[in-house]
C-alpha cells in the first residue's frame, strides 16, 4: 500500500465554524443566573430544592458549551495570519475561559453578563477574520441583551 502525504488547512470546513453557539449559550447562562436569583432565600420545599438543582445543572452546563465551542474555534479556526491581526485572541479566549469558570462556581449575575460581553468582543474578531460587518442586535429570548450578529446580505 503507497500512502501519500495529506494536508488540511482545518478538522472540518471552515464555514461551519460560528459563535453564535457560545453566543447563545452565554445568554443561557445569565438567564439561568436570574431564575436562580429570583428564588427564595430559604429553600424549604422539595420541588423547589429540585428546581434550584436543575437551574445550577442547566447554568453550569450551558458554561460548559461556551468553553468548548470557544475553545474548539480558537485552536481549530485561528492562524497565524488572525492572531497577527488580532493579537488579543489569545488573552480573549483565555479569559472567557476563566469568566465561564466564574458562572459555575458562582451566582453573581456580573459574571454572566462579563461572559456574554467577552464572547461577543470574541465573535466580532471572528467574523472581522471573514470580511463580514456585524452589528448588535437585541436577543429576542430573555434576558435580552446585546449580541453582536453578521450583517446579513440578500
Amino acid at each position: 500500500m503507497n500512502i501519500r502525504e495529506v494536508r488540511a488547512h482545518c478538522d472540518i470546513p471552515c464555514a461551519v465554524y460560528d459563535p453564535s453557539i457560545a453566543q447563545y449559550a452565554a445568554l443561557s447562562v445569565v438567564r439561568f443566573l436570574d431564575l436562580i436569583g429570583e428564588m427564595p432565600d430559604n429553600i424549604e420545599s422539595k420541588k423547589d430544592l429540585s428546581h434550584l438543582s436543575r437551574l445550577v445543572q442547566q447554568k453550569e452546563e450551558h458554561a460548559i458549551e461556551v468553553k468548548d465551542a470557544i475553545r474548539t474555534i480558537w485552536g481549530d479556526y485561528f492562524k497565524q495570519p488572525h492572531m497577527e491581526k488580532y493579537p488579543e485572541i489569545h488573552d480573549l479566549a483565555h479569559s472567557i475561559m476563566m469568566t465561564a469558570s466564574k458562572c459555575k462556581q458562582d451566582i453573581d449575575r456580573q459574571n454572566g453578563v462579563d461572559l456574554v460581553e467577552k464572547v461577543n468582543r470574541f465573535a466580532e474578531i471572528f467574523w472581522a477574520t471573514k470580511d463580514v460587518s456585524t452589528e448588535s442586535k437585541k436577543s429576542l429570548n430573555p434576558p435580552h441583551m446585546d449580541i453582536i450578529v453578521p450583517v446579513l446580505g440578500d
